[in-house]
């Protein structure tokens, strides 16, 4: 506590002895930074309110149209605001373009710190402002800059919305031609192969199953056909048996090709029955009577019957194997028809749908915004802030002439007291303590209070300003502007 309170003594002492020094600077200081807040130019801000309304049709048509809604619009809209393509535009608008890549990406860059964007998304409410220090320039940016958004967000969606009809319509056309060659291809398919898609595999098999136990019943009868016959016998020669041959020949020539099995058979017998004649061991034992005729008949018959119900199981059997590849085939094609079909309906719907969307946005019903407020010219600045910076001035002319005397100290290289005498390594045999002068001293006195008085009166003058500038009674700046006018 001792070794602080003696440090605060002896800056106490220094900032006495060198008042002048300190008082002086500080009041330099503070005077500096006041006439600077003065020079510094007026900054003015613009502002505009912009409502964005829920249009009552769109609520009608909910679900029947699309629209980008209002939350959609104000959470993209800080960007757009301060796009570089929308500030361009506002500046060619202004005439505020320069000249020079370089120069004109620096003026964008200023014109989106300078731009202010506040929303306030539950009410639906976003403010614009700017600050300049042309309040004309503040006012026609700002609103140039909110009409220019309204007039692109308006336009980019009617572009979007044509945009739709135009797409939508296309690929109904292509949709519909796909549609009518998946149409064509099931007709075409069910016009042939496709039929027997329909066909029940079950029916097949009982006629199949059917069809072989009729078969079994033929050959049974034709066995037993077989065995009266050869009981018979026959009485006649190999060449009546060649002629009765022949005569079969000519009858299964007539309803069947030559590779019908039994004109094989018929054709072997003929010949096996020529080359009995040519060894002469064609005779044979006579039976060409009406019950052999008959029986032989019969037999024809069911020989006849036995090749249509062979035939009539194959084909069955043929059409098993087909069906499932069929069907399979058929599936194929109608789940792509169907399919195209269904898009084609939907985007039929969505066609519609779409029309109406660009009618509302063409008539701007979906979303509006409306200026509520739209830039004024403003008259009051809104900075610098002069009390502000007043006040550090103050603080700062106060902190340096503290600074500049406890500098001169540093600098002052002189012994000062004993403690620094001991440094050299002098032994201090005595000290003499200072004769002050009362009359000197008077004369010190007076001008201590000569100065002080002083800057008690300067000093509180400034904080005249000061407090002109807080309570905004008097406008200096205003004074000054008219003064200099």
């Amino acid at each position: 506590m001792e070794s602080s309170e003696f440090d605060y003594k002896k800056y106490l002492c220094l900032v006495k002895k060198n008042k002048v020094l300190c008082v002086v600077s500080a009041l330099v200081i503070m005077t500096g930074v006041t006439v600077k807040s003065y020079l510094l130019p007026n900054i003015y801000e613009a502002k505009s309110t912009v409502f964005v309304e829920k249009s009552i049709i769109s609520e009608l048509l909910k679900g029947i149209t699309v629209t980008p809604s209002a939350d959609d619009k104000i959470k993209v809209l800080s960007y757009a605001l301060n796009s570089r393509t929308l500030i361009t535009k506002v500046l060619d608008e202004l005439d505020l373009n320069k000249s020079g890549e370089a120069e004109q990406e620096k003026q964008i860059k200023m014109m989106q710190d300078l731009t202010g964007i506040r929303i306030n998304a539950g009410e639906g409410l976003f403010v614009i402002s700017f600050r300049h220090t042309s309040p004309k320039l503040a006012r026609d940016y700002v609103n140039a800059l909110v009409r220019r958004y309204i007039e692109d967000n308006t336009s980019s969606k009617r572009e979007e919305s044509y945009g739709a009809i135009k797409f939508v319509s296309e690929q109904l056309t292509t949709l519909k031609e796909k549609l009518d060659i998946s149409e064509a291809a099931v007709s075409t398919f069910k016009a042939g192969q496709g039929s027997m898609a329909s066909m029940d595999m079950s029916l097949l098999f009982k006629d199949i199953s059917d069809s072989q136990l009729r078969l079994d019943e033929l050959r049974i009868r034709q066995a037993q056909l077989k065995a009266a016959l050869a009981g018979l016998g026959k009485v006649s020669s190999a060449q009546s048996s060649i002629s009765a041959l022949q005569k079969r020949l000519q009858e299964l020539q007539l309803q069947y090709t030559d590779s019908y099995p039994e004109i094989q058979r018929v054709k072997d017998d003929i010949r096996a029955l020529n080359e009995q004649l040519k060894s002469g061991q064609g005779i044979y034992k006579p039976g060409d009577t009406p019950e052999h005729e008959k029986l032989a008949s019969e037999l024809n018959a069911l020989r006849q019957a036995e090749a249509n119900l062979s035939n009539n199981i194959a084909r069955n059997r043929g059409m098993l194997q087909s069906i499932p590849a069929a069907k399979a085939t058929l599936d194929d094609l109608e789940r792509e028809r169907n399919s195209q079909k269904n898009l084609y309906e939907a985007l039929l719907a969505r066609q519609g749908t779409s029309e109406v969307s660009k009618q509302m946005e063409i008539q701007d019903k979906s979303t509006v915004f409306r200026v509520v407020d739209p830039a004024v010219l403003p008259i009051k600045p809104v900075g610098p802030d002069r009390a502000k910076v007043i006040l550090l001035g103050i603080l700062a002319g106060i902190g340096g002439g503290v600074g500049l005397v406890l500098l001169k100290d540093k600098m002052d290289s002189t012994v000062k007291n004993v403690d620094m005498a001991k440094l050299f390594g002098f032994p201090v045999l005595a000290v003499i303590p200072m004769v002050e002068d009362l009359q000197q001293l008077e004369r010190q006195a007076r001008r201590d209070r000569l100065l002080y008085i002083t800057a008690s009166a300067y000093f509180s003058l400034i904080l005249a300003v000061l407090a002109s500038e807080v309570t905004g009674v008097v406008s200096i700046a205003k004074t000054i502007g008219r003064l200099t006018s």
